[in-house]
């Protein structure tokens, strides 16, 4: 990759602003705030926000000074750093520094997946089932990995070249690992057959997910066989919402030349069973999921499922450390059930962010959370996500993260 003069020149502006930030005391401070947390030892509630979808909104591509598409793919995650830091009054950590993730890919599962687009912008697709009889699961193949040595190898020295004087420069292989089983079945079943098989067909729903859970093992012995399993301990992302820093891993008897599972966080959710009762779910969902998550020194469980009624389920998962509370879910049943036995990993209702922006009522929705948190002893992590729009409002980022943060110094 070559950039040009004046794409270098934007870059290397971006990564000293990024350096800088990433130097301020607060970054160090907020880094031991998350390894107190992340480790159980710490109960002041922590909060992160994720725009997703809303980034489009927040930070528009036409902004962007960069010519050449790399460039801009680049410009675009430093300038969200400093966007970050400067709007939203969360526990951001902004590090200095690039990772140059490992240029992965797998062969498939044999079936692949068949989706009718939406002719609205940001519609919803429709899936077309593949996998429609039971003589199809004989068409699954176990995946095997694909790995570019050498393409990493090249993305580093270019990296390292355009600013490794400035940010630190990361080779890292595989950091982030996260299950989901259901939603692989879904994809190759369908939208409404995958919920009747449960009643009509279980026998073909354990034969797939036996499959897939294999499957699953193969890959990760083939990651470890590889040596492309990085530590996690880190600002990297974890599970549906989160970040990895901790003192509790690598585990013990740790080599740095050779990363395990026991060293890694890895995490598994099933957002389609969001629906069905935790019998069911314990049956179709976790037994497969506790296997593969089994090998990892920390796991977190849940995304957008409503897990309130099955929080006691969830803590059966080895080394369980984060649990997604849902905006679904009953904040009260579920921080009855968690207390302080995993991370409450709170997801806020991303729709107060459209409309007419109500900040009292967000606030008291969030006191409420804090004072249900506080009284049972969770440790609450607050993180804000899922927010495909805000309407043109970025302001409303900014606001909503300024009542929060009013919230938790009350609540301490």
């Amino acid at each position: 990759m070559t950039f040009t003069l004046h794409d270098r020149t934007v870059l290397r502006d971006l990564a000293r602003q990024v350096a800088e930030v990433a130097a301020r005391p607060e970054m160090a401070q907020r880094r031991q705030r998350w390894v107190a947390h992340n480790s159980l030892r710490s109960r002041e509630p922590m909060m992160l926000v994720f725009p997703e979808g809303a980034w489009s909104e927040l930070l528009p591509t036409s902004t962007l000074q960069c010519e050449d598409e790399p460039a801009r793919a680049i410009e675009w995650n430093l300038r969200s750093r400093l966007y970050t830091f400067q709007h939203f009054q969360d526990d951001s950590v902004i590090e200095a520094e690039w990772v140059v993730g490992a240029p992965v890919q797998t062969t498939g599962w044999g079936l692949e997946p068949q989706t009718l687009p939406s002719s609205e912008e940001r519609g919803a697709f429709r899936i077309s089932p593949v996998l429609n009889e039971y003589s199809d699961v004989q068409k699954l193949r176990f995946p095997d990995l694909i790995y570019d040595e050498q393409a990493h190898q090249r993305s580093l020295e270019e990296m390292q070249d355009l600013f490794g004087d400035i940010l630190t420069v990361k080779r890292k292989g595989i950091a982030h690992i996260s299950y989901h089983l259901w939603s692989q079945y879904l994809y190759l079943r369908g939208e409404h057959r995958y919920m009747e098989d449960m009643v009509d067909a279980p026998n073909f729903i354990h034969e797939v997910m036996s499959f897939f859970e294999q499957g699953h093992h193969r890959l990760l012995q083939q990651m470890m066989d590889l040596n492309l399993l990085s530590l996690n301990n880190d600002n990297t992302y974890h599970s549906s919402g989160g970040n990895g820093y901790t003192d509790q891993l690598p585990a013990p008897g740790f080599d740095p030349q050779r990363v395990r599972p026991c060293d890694m966080w890895a995490s598994a959710e099933s957002q389609e069973l969001a629906l069905v009762s935790p019998r069911m779910h314990r049956d179709f969902a976790l037994q497969y999921e506790s296997r593969l998550l089994a090998p990892f020194g920390l796991t977190g469980y849940g995304c957008c499922e409503d897990l309130s009624r099955k929080i006691e389920d969830i803590l059966q998962i080895p080394n369980i450390r984060r649990i997604s509370i849902s905006p679904f879910a009953d904040v009260e049943r579920s921080a009855a059930a968690l207390k302080g036995r995993a991370i409450y990993s709170w997801k806020p209702q991303p729709a107060h962010l459209v409309g007419e922006f109500q900040p009292e009522q967000v606030r008291a929705y969030i006191r409420r959370t804090l004072e249900v948190c506080k009284a049972h002893g969770c440790f609450l992590e607050i993180i804000l996500k899922d927010t495909h729009t805000c309407e043109h409002h970025p302001e409303r980022f900014d606001a909503w993260t300024r009542i929060a943060r009013e919230e938790i110094l009350n609540d301490c």
